[in-house]
């Protein structure tokens, strides 16, 4: 073989040795990267023993839901749960009760004024039964302060719950038909005097309204006697109203 055709070969060889070389790239390493949780942040811890006062009617009673499914009890099982004191709770609510039946039920039982939370729901039976909307602009101010009062005289420790929106159930869509436009302008009237109210004075409001609306969509939200609020509407008001509970009790 003549020597320049040996080194036409080799560099023919040698280019191509070196294609394959560079075509051979070795694979990239890859890493996972650690799981990094986010940090969570406590609960502040509040006093080892809390008295809780639930102030209403039929929606804090819990009428058509078992005794441990009504929201003051959820509330008081989710604060079991988040901490470690020990939670008592009172009722005063009976079905049908409008603001006068709650003041003077409140003024007969006279309860010690050593609550470290106060919850108020009331006025829809004011609107069902047609009392004149002055007597609820008259007599909610005086339970908000009754409620005060009984909440160790510390606004911070009452929250304000609105008025569910009953047009919203069968029982009121079949009571008013087409007119159920009209229970749900009258409830709002009721709502926006509690919590102009509420804001005025710096007491805390928590609007509850928006979810009982969405009872004829979601029947789930509507208890057996196809009016009142659900075991799973009152774990939502308890959610929602949490917040709230948190800075009563952090006060």
């Amino acid at each position: 073989m003549k020597p320049h055709f040996k080194q036409i070969v080799t560099i023919i060889l040698s280019a191509f040795l070196l294609s394959c070389s560079s075509s051979e790239e070795p694979a990239p390493i890859t890493t996972t990267p650690p799981v990094v949780n986010p940090p969570t942040t406590p609960n502040p811890p509040i006093a080892s023993s809390i008295n809780y006062l639930a102030l209403g009617d039929s929606y804090t009673i819990g009428q058509s839901v078992c005794a441990t499914c009504r929201f003051p009890e959820q509330l008081k099982t989710s604060l079991n749960a988040m901490y470690s004191s020990t939670i008592s709770l009172k009722i005063i609510a009976t079905t049908g009760w409008t603001t006068s039946n709650l003041l003077s039920s409140i003024n007969t039982q006279n309860p010690e004024p050593n609550y470290d939370l106060v919850t108020l729901l009331i006025g829809v039976n004011n609107q069902y039964q047609r009392r004149n909307f002055s007597v609820y602009e008259k007599e909610f101010p005086e339970l908000v302060t009754k409620a005060i009062m009984l909440a160790k005289g510390d606004r911070k420790n009452v929250v304000v719950i609105s008025i569910p929106d009953y047009a919203y159930t069968p029982y009121g869509k079949a009571l008013a038909g087409d007119q159920t436009s009209t229970i749900s302008s009258e409830i709002d009237q009721y709502n926006s005097f509690a919590e102009k109210y509420c804001i005025n004075n710096q007491i805390a409001f928590v609007s509850i309204t928006d979810i009982t609306r969405q009872g004829l969509n979601s029947p789930n939200l509507v208890a057996s006697d196809g009016l009142h609020p659900s075991e799973t509407a009152y774990k939502m008001f308890v959610d929602k109203m949490m917040p709230e509970i948190k800075k009563a009790l952090h006060n």
